[in-house]
């Protein structure tokens, strides 16, 4: 490792992340619940999606951007209908994101969004995946902002790296033995959220 990878290695770890030499980025992971924003154009964001789904929003006037990673919860049909429960939980986890993009400078209507994810990976009498994905494409076309790319569906997991100073955002498919972790995760995550309230409505910030 040459002096320069080293020194930024000891940055990333007292900052959280890790230095990624392939890229030369300090790099931070996005947990399954969690979403990260960032104006640093040294930094990339990464995270591995199975059924779940990851917005990248950007703004490129103040080269500020952010990633989340969320999965709707089990909701029984009879109690899901568009503006139900599940539909409450991927709005708070869009708004959030959205929220925290708005509170560092970006604007609403600058807001540009790439999606990832939703494949079938759970064993489930619905496509959880094609849920999650139908969702987030429903949420930007509601809220009016703009789609700048999507690679949603199929059957393999993948992972993202998102630069977010930029909003450039790289994908690959992983090998099919990924898929057996990444399924787990999501499935614990699930049930977890059978036993947590769903969040009721967080407001966005107007623009100025």
């Amino acid at each position: 490792m040459t002096a320069f990878a080293s020194r930024r290695a000891a940055e990333a770890r007292q900052t959280g992340g890790y230095f990624h030499p392939q890229f030369r980025a300090h790099t931070m992971k996005v947990f399954l619940g969690h979403h990260l924003v960032s104006d640093r154009s040294d930094v990339m964001m990464v995270t591995t999606l199975g059924s779940c789904v990851a917005a990248c929003v950007h703004d490129p006037a103040t080269a500020i951007g952010g990633m989340n990673h969320f999965l709707l919860p089990e909701v029984p049909e009879s109690e899901d209908a568009g503006t139900g429960a599940a539909a409450r939980y991927g709005s708070v986890a869009m708004e959030r994101l959205i929220n925290d993009l708005l509170a560092r400078g970006a604007q609403r209507g600058r807001l540009e969004v790439k999606l990832f994810g939703g494949a079938r990976v759970i064993d489930s009498s619905f496509d959880v995946g094609q849920r999650n994905a139908a969702f987030a494409l429903d949420y930007v076309r509601r809220e009016g902002l703009k789609l700048m790319g999507q690679d949603l569906g199929g059957a393999s997991a993948r992972r993202i790296h998102y630069f977010p100073h930029t909003g450039k955002a790289m994908r690959k498919m992983l090998r099919p033995e990924a898929l057996s972790e990444t399924a787990n995760q999501e499935l614990h995550f699930r049930s977890s959220l059978r036993h947590q309230p769903i969040e009721g409505d967080v407001e966005l910030f107007g623009e100025d």
